[in-house]
């Protein structure tokens, strides 16, 4: 019997649920939560689980144990280490051409130079200090689609195109190249992409960053993609190294805010009395608050936090060995009745502030301040500028994100 095996030689090592699995369309997928469920009924919170190479990496959906290695210098998150739990094979053919990791995937200290160099960009002060320009840019994608056709889709009337314009403004990109690199995103994030086409997206969108980094160089503006060009021009950066900061900027800081917005709009018109909270209020805590609560209920990254372990650790009775994967789902850890009473309620009046859905520890994502204006501005602004706004069609009809890292829906047919 091998070593991964024998670990778990009690019970059958259950196969990891991907995404597809999601049966109710705001939860997490019901497989993950049972399995949760029967971990904690069986005392054995971390345990194996099947991916699909057939490795068989830890996974550990508790919330108190997730926080303790999600801030545990032996657990790391470079793809390149040989037992890194890839998300699909996409990733790991990616990770072994041999090009350098992005920002996400590098550990301290490499992790925590490169941060230092664009968390000012991040500041509340400064974030706060887009919220005109987000309200003003709103208040125009929800005017035109109140002057279009009824039904509109919502996903490509507000929840794409607004996060996608702020950050080409942050990155100082035109917005007219958003529908490439949209695209090029969607790809690289769907689970049953062709492995070399994901790949070749990847490699565009990268070509299509180094561009831009070496144009900044000789041309540089107030904006993120001028620092990461000075940085590389002073030599504390390579080129390919800038540019793959500004690629994980490009697509974090769209794809993830577009799925909220697009899944806490339909979630909310699932929960009028939840949306009444929302649209009735002026103040900016009980808007903070009901979003926080919106993005611990839905957790759209499905797949879980990824890394593999440096030294041998001890934890909630297992031993995790030097080499072994771990999987960290913030799923489970969101919708743990411990920490968050009745977690399949929505509940905007919860305080939910302590959620895992940026993740936690040293790559706690770094955009988090402006994901939140975004949607502190969207759900302020849409519900009170159409009250009446309803789904065009029945819940179970919409096409949601089954087959993607991160989860959400490609259309939201709504009237008015």
């Amino acid at each position: 019997m091998t070593d991964a095996l024998a670990a778990t030689a009690d019970q059958p090592i259950p196969d990891f649920p991907m995404p597809r699995d999601s049966g109710c369309p705001f939860a997490p997928p019901p497989k993950l939560r049972e399995l949760h469920a029967e971990q904690l009924r069986a005392d054995q919170p971390i345990t194996k689980v099947r991916i699909w190479d057939g490795t068989t990496p830890w996974i550990v959906t508790r919330y108190d144990d997730q926080r303790t290695l999600l801030s545990d210098a032996r657990c790391s998150v470079d793809l390149r280490r040989p037992g890194f739990p890839y998300m699909a094979r996409s990733f790991r053919d990616v990770a072994q051409r041999g090009s350098e990791p992005a920002f996400l995937n590098l550990d301290d200290p490499a992790h925590a130079r490169i941060r230092r160099m664009i968390s000012g960009a991040f500041t509340i002060k400064r974030v706060q200090a887009m919220r005109p320009s987000v309200q003003r840019v709103t208040d125009d994608f929800i005017d035109a689609m109140l002057a279009g056709p009824k039904p509109a889709d919502l996903v490509h009337a507000l929840a794409l195109p607004l996060p996608s314009l702020v950050v080409c403004e942050l990155l100082g990109i035109a917005y007219e190249d958003h529908e490439f690199f949209q695209t090029k995103s969607e790809i690289g994030l769907r689970h049953d992409a062709d492995p070399e086409e994901t790949a070749a997206a990847h490699y565009e969108l990268l070509d299509y960053l180094d561009r831009q980094i070496q144009d900044r160089v000789t041309k540089p503006a107030d904006d993120l993609l001028s620092v990461l060009a000075a940085r590389y021009k002073d030599g504390e950066l390579t080129r390919r190294q800038a540019a793959s900061m500004g690629l994980l900027l490009l697509g974090a800081g769209h794809e993830t805010a577009a799925n909220m917005i697009a899944l806490g709009t339909a979630a909310l018109l699932e929960h009028p009395e939840q949306l009444a909270i929302i649209r009735d209020t002026d103040d900016p805590q009980v808007l903070a608050r009901a979003v926080d609560e919106l993005l611990r209920y839905l957790t759209i990254i499905h797949i879980g936090n990824r890394r593999i372990a440096l030294e041998d650790i001890e934890i909630g009775g297992r031993t995790i060995l030097a080499g072994e994967g771990i999987i960290l789902p913030s799923v489970t850890a969101n919708w743990e009745e411990d920490h968050f009473s009745d977690p399949g309620r929505l509940d905007l009046h919860r305080d939910s502030r302590r959620h895992q859905a940026f993740g936690y520890g040293i790559h706690q994502c770094l955009g988090q301040p402006v994901a939140r204006l975004e949607l502190e501005v969207v759900f302020g602004t849409l519900f009170r500028r159409v009250p009446t706004l309803r789904l065009a069609t029945d819940v179970e009809k919409l096409p949601f994100k089954h087959d993607g890292v991160v989860y959400g829906l490609y259309e939201l047919p709504v009237t008015w």
